[in-house]
Order: structure tokens, then C-alpha cells, then sequence
């Protein structure tokens, strides 16, 4: 009997490592942690935000402002935070834009168009120029053949008003002809390379987003 009772305990022992083994075994890979591809976040902080889009126009216009030295990129960095809306590359086609209209409206002594793309101290000099060639009867001819660069040259912001001083380089034919149509100087035939910096200025507090010339000089 006590045999028995030794060989049964023996056995039962056996069964138990045996369960044990499995059912530890079992126990461990229910604990383990199952890799998964969604995110519990622990609370509203912790859920992750999807990265915000960026505009191939936004990217476009921080290449063309970091493309400048430190100098005129902060400028032009200081205009873009006060005018979001701020453009570089399409601040500069408007601004070749207006100097093509500018210089024929002055030729031609178009006042009314220089009124709505000058300030008035630009306006008043130009405005006194044409008087003076209209009262000498002289007359020019001049013709813009091409723009050869267009470039920042400075950039500020003074106040809420942004200033930008752009150069532009460009071959002009120019023709002067007398109150008799006579011929004074020039040609149409030979361009000659002009270097002008016009600073355009604008607040960018208004409503209108045009910018105006208000101030010329050699470049």
C-alpha cells in the first residue's frame, strides 16, 4: 500500500511539472506584447497630429527668400510675418511689371498712369520733368528692348510700411527729337545698359495690395 501510495504521489507529481509547464508556458506568450500598428495614446496630448500641409507656393517662396544674404533675408523675412500674403517671386514680376509702365508712361508723359503707380514725391519729379519737356517741346522715342535681371537690393520694414529696393538691369534705345521732330541724340538702333534701383514701398495694414514707387536711383 505504501508502495502504491509512493508510485501515485510520484505520478501526480510528474502531471503537475507537466501541466505546470504548458500552462506557465501558455501564460507567458498571453503576456507577451503583440506588436500593432495602432496608436493608443494614454490621453488627448499624447494622440499624434497629423503633419500639416504645406503649399508648393509656400515652399517656393521661402527657397526665393533664403536664396538672398542674411541682410535682405531678414528684411524680406520681417515683411512676410507682417503680410502673410507676401509673395517674393510674384512681389518681383509686379515689380518688373510697373517698371516697364512706369518708364512709358513717363516717356510719353502719361501723368495719369505714373498717378496710380508713384507716391507723390516720385510723381511730383516726374510730373515736373514731362512740364518741362512739354514746355521745350522735345519729344523721346525710347524703347525698352529687354530686362536683363531683376533682384532684391534691399528689404526692410519700417513701421507696418515694407520697403523693398529692387535693381533692374535693362537695355534702353533712346531717341531725343526737337519741337521740329529733329533728331537731338540717341538711337533706336543702339541699346545702352541701364542700371536703376527703385524702392517700392507698401503698408501692410491696407486692403490694397498694390505697392507703389516711391523713390528711384542709379544702380
Amino acid at each position: 500500500m505504501i508502495v502504491e501510495i509512493v508510485i501515485l504521489a510520484m505520478i501526480a507529481a510528474f502531471l503537475g511539472m507537466r501541466l505546470y509547464s504548458v500552462l506557465g508556458r501558455r501564460a507567458e506568450h498571453e503576456e507577451e506584447i503583440i506588436p500593432s500598428n495602432r496608436f493608443e495614446p494614454r490621453d488627448a496630448q499624447d494622440t499624434p497630429q497629423a503633419p500639416a500641409a504645406v503649399s508648393p507656393e509656400l515652399v517656393q517662396n521661402e527657397r526665393a527668400i533664403a536664396g538672398y544674404p542674411p541682410a535682405i533675408e531678414r528684411g524680406l523675412r520681417d515683411i512676410n510675418a507682417a503680410d502673410r500674403n507676401f509673395e517674393l517671386l510674384g512681389f518681383l514680376e509686379g515689380a518688373k511689371s510697373a517698371y516697364e509702365v512706369i518708364l512709358e508712361a513717363f516717356w510719353t508723359g502719361d501723368k495719369e498712369e505714373l498717378r496710380q503707380l508713384c507716391d507723390d514725391d516720385v510723381y511730383e519729379s516726374f510730373a515736373a520733368v514731362i512740364d518741362e519737356r512739354e514746355a521745350a517741346g522735345i519729344t523721346l522715342e525710347n524703347r525698352l528692348i529687354r530686362i536683363e535681371d531683376t533682384t532684391v537690393h534691399s528689404a526692410h520694414l519700417d513701421g507696418k510700411v515694407a520697403r523693398i529696393a529692387v535693381r533692374f538691369v535693362s537695355d534702353i534705345a533712346s531717341v531725343t527729337r526737337d519741337k521740329d521732330g529733329n533728331l537731338i541724340a540717341g538711337s533706336l538702333d543702339d541699346a545702352v545698359e541701364s542700371r536703376d534701383v527703385w524702392t517700392f514701398s507698401r503698408d501692410t495694414r491696407s486692403a490694397d495690395p498694390n505697392w507703389l514707387l516711391d523713390e528711384t536711383d542709379e544702380g
